[in-house]
């Protein structure tokens, strides 16, 4: 009997090794990493949904219905980058473009149609 546990934790213990070994080269490739969707989200939640709401809309405001924004990333990168009318503060100095991308990656797939 303790030959058979000691075959069966060194199984274990070997195929930990073998998942731990893949994760991280998954990780160091970037295939396990978040989707920019996931990524988008998460920024928006830090940084948007104060103004924008967490639905991407705040009725009674000021702020726009985000799931209406055109589908005009250009604009949007500006927007955002640059502020808009006063209203909007600027980003460009407090998100990286990759912030941005993933952003916009999230308000497109939200897009009313």
């Amino acid at each position: 009997m303790f030959m058979r546990t000691a075959a069966t934790f060194a199984a274990v213990v070997a195929m930990s090794a073998v998942l731990s070994t893949a994760a991280f080269a998954q990780q160091q490739d970037g295939t396990a990493a978040h989707s920019p969707i996931d990524l988008g989200k998460t920024t928006f939640a830090q940084k948007c949904s104060h103004c924008h709401g967490p639905n991407m809309v705040t009725s009674g405001t000021v702020t726009p219905d985000l799931r209406r924004f055109p589908d005009d990333q250009p604009r949007f990168v500006t927007t955002v980058k640059q502020g808009k009318n006063g209203r909007m503060p600027p980003w460009g100095d407090i998100l990286s473009d990759d912030e941005i991308t993933a952003l916009w990656a999230y308000v497109s797939s939200r897009r009313a149609q």
